[in-house]
């Protein structure tokens, strides 16, 4: 009878501490999607010309939207619209014949950022995809970028050209369009060949960083730049990769990019791709409560031993 006592006891401490312990971290997963009621946002997804209809369908259901629904409009993308950009960066045999990639773009409040997510991409990561975003200067979306099946995922940045377009009414410069998929495709050229992919990502934006804050247009600063980032990082470039960064940071440098905005946009793209148990605080804050319960079974098991 005692036991059982102790036991009713031990079950109550556990359901009010897991209440306390779990909300806040229920809360701040929550919190980082919300955006204000009171803001109008318009969601655009881009679909591959080349699709079928059971492979829009499961588009469609990935990215949560209904193909009736009056309040997302849907592009079509065809592969000679990704060809406009691509061409001469990539292999025409990478580029295809049919337009596959998709994309869903939300237009947030200002001042939220860049969040990017993907799936069934796989020459770039979602890192790679918020650099190129803020180069083209987008901002304050939600993007989804995602394929029926495994493709390298290049031609989707056109579609999310077409569409956060469509969405704000803005034309994002045609110069800028270009860097921007030079960059994705000079991002995921290297990151495969180092095997360094997220490295890279992030090696890409804060050399841009660099170039932007300190107005760099010299091909011998910015290689220095590189070298130095690369250097700080342990990674190991050829020369002929260093080449590739300096000659795309050559083009950044005279896209005339706001370095505020810039800075800005990078360090939000950072902290969310992070996620929410993505950074040290944030792994030791769920291991405490992994602890924590480990060490209340712990405790159920010793009085009953």
């Amino acid at each position: 009878m005692q036991r059982l006592k102790w036991l009713w006891l031990v079950l109550l401490v556990i359901c009010l501490l897991s209440s306390s312990l779990l909300t806040p971290l229920v809360w701040a997963e929550e919190s980082t999607s919300d955006t204000s009621p009171n803001v109008e946002q318009t969601e655009v997804v881009t679909l591959g010309a080349n699709l079928n209809q059971s492979q829009i369908a499961k588009m469609l259901d990935i990215f949560g939207v209904e193909q009736d629904d009056p309040d997302v409009k849907i592009l079509k993308v065809t592969n000679q619209e990704e060809r406009q950009y691509l061409k001469g960066l990539v292999p025409d045999k990478q580029i295809g014949t049919r337009a596959i990639s998709c994309v869903y773009v939300k237009i947030l409040e200002e001042g939220k950022g860049i969040s990017v997510k993907t799936k069934n991409i796989t020459f770039v990561t979602e890192q790679a995809y918020a650099n190129a975003l803020v180069t083209a200067e987008i901002k304050d979306a939600e993007v989804y970028a995602a394929a029926p099946f495994p493709v390298s995922g290049t031609a989707a940045l056109t579609g999310l050209f077409k569409a956060y377009e469509e969405a704000t009414g803005e034309e994002i410069p045609e110069e800028a369009k270009k860097v921007a998929t030079e960059e994705l495709v000079t991002t995921g050229e290297i990151g495969e060949e180092t095997g360094e992919k997220k490295g890279i990502s992030e090696l890409m934006s804060r050399v841009k960083e660099k170039v932007v804050e300190e107005n760099l247009d010299d091909p011998q600063q910015i290689r220095e730049v590189v070298e130095d980032v690369a250097k700080e990082m342990d990674i190991d470039l050829t020369s002929d990769q260093i080449d590739k960064i300096v000659a795309l940071m050559e083009k950044i440098s005279k896209l005339d990019l706001d370095v505020n905005d810039l800075q800005t946009q990078l360090d939000d793209v950072r902290s969310k791709i992070k996620g929410l148990f993505g950074g040290e605080e944030s792994n030791s804050a769920w291991e405490k409560v992994v602890n924590f319960f480990s060490g209340l079974w712990d405790a159920i098991k010793g009085l009953f031993s």
